[in-house]
C-alpha cells in the first residue's frame, strides 16, 4: 500500500518541472491527483495513462492563477469533483526578473498574484473544507530566495517569502482542527529553468552548496509525500529546505 493510498490531492502547477514530479509521486503512492496547470499540458496523457496504470486517476483542470475569479472557480469546481481533498501543494509560480529600480509594476503585480495571491485563495477554498473534516495536510512551495534573498528578483523573493508568512500564520489557525500546513523551499533544481543559467554561473552557484550538486524534481517531489502522508502528523509551521545545504 502506497503512502498516500486513496488520497485525492490538488496540486497546482501540474504540468512540468517540479508539479509534474510531484504529481507522478503521488499518483506512485496511491493518490488521485487534480492537477490545475493554464492550459491542456502535454503531460496530460501521460499522467492519465500513469494513474490508470497505478489503479487509480489523473484529473486536468485550467485556470489562469493570476486570474482571482478564474481560480476561485476552477478550485471550487474541482473541490465539489473530488468531494473533498486530503491535501493541496500549492506550486504554481513565476518569475518576471528584474533590478527593482527598473521593474515595472506589472512584473511585480503579476508574480504577487501568481505566487502569493493564489495561494491564499486556494488555501481559502480547500483549508474550509479540511476544517469540516478535521484532517488535511497543505503544502505551500516557497524558495531558497524567499529566505535569503536574490538580487534582481524582489517580486519574487517577497512572494515566496510572504508565502513562509502566510503559512505559518494559517497553520495557526487551522491546527486545532489537525490540519496542517507545511512549506517546502526548494534551493536549485535542474529544471528547465535552470538549464537556461549560463555555465559560468551554473558553476559559482554549484560552489556555495555543500553537496557540491544541484537537486533533482524527486528530491522535492519525496518531501512532498512526506508531509502530505501520515509519517508527518505531528509536522506544521514548517519549512523545509530542499537545497543541499546552501540554506544553512
Amino acid at each position: 500500500m502506497g503512502l498516500l493510498q486513496d488520497k485525492k490531492a490538488l496540486i497546482t502547477g501540474s504540468s512540468r518541472g517540479l508539479g509534474k514530479e510531484i504529481v507522478r509521486r503521488y499518483i506512485e503512492e496511491g493518490c488521485e491527483v487534480w492537477g490545475l496547470c493554464t492550459k491542456p499540458s502535454q503531460a496530460k496523457e501521460e499522467l492519465e495513462a500513469f494513474a490508470s496504470e497505478k489503479g487509480t486517476a489523473f484529473h486536468e483542470i485550467y485556470a489562469n492563477c493570476g486570474n482571482a475569479d478564474e481560480l476561485t472557480a476552477t478550485v471550487k469546481a474541482a473541490l465539489a469533483d473530488a468531494g473533498s481533498f486530503d491535501i493541496l501543494v500549492n506550486n504554481a509560480g513565476i518569475t518576471r526578473d528584474g533590478l527593482s529600480f527598473r521593474m515595472k509594476k506589472q512584473d511585480w503585480d503579476d508574480v504577487l498574484a501568481v505566487n502569493l495571491t493564489a495561494s491564499f485563495l486556494t488555501c481559502q477554498i480547500i483549508s474550509s473544507d479540511m476544517i469540516k473534516k478535521r484532517v488535511g495536510s497543505i503544502i505551500n512551495m516557497s524558495s531558497i530566495v524567499g529566505l535569503r534573498g536574490q538580487g534582481g528578483q524582489v517580486n519574487y523573493a517577497a512572494s515566496k517569502a510572504g508565502l513562509i508568512g502566510f503559512s505559518k500564520s494559517l497553520a495557526k489557525e487551522v491546527g486545532s482542527r489537525n490540519v496542517r500546513v507545511n512549506v517546502i523551499a526548494p534551493g536549485f533544481i535542474e529544471t528547465d529553468m535552470t538549464d537556461a543559467i549560463p555555465e559560468e554561473a551554473r558553476k559559482n552557484w554549484l560552489e556555495t552548496i555543500p553537496l557540491k550538486r544541484g537537486g533533482r524534481p524527486i528530491d522535492v517531489a519525496n518531501v512532498a509525500v512526506f508531509l502530505g502522508s501520515d509519517l508527518s502528523t505531528y509536522i506544521t509551521a514548517q519549512v523545509l529546505g530542499v537545497d543541499g545545504g546552501m540554506g544553512a
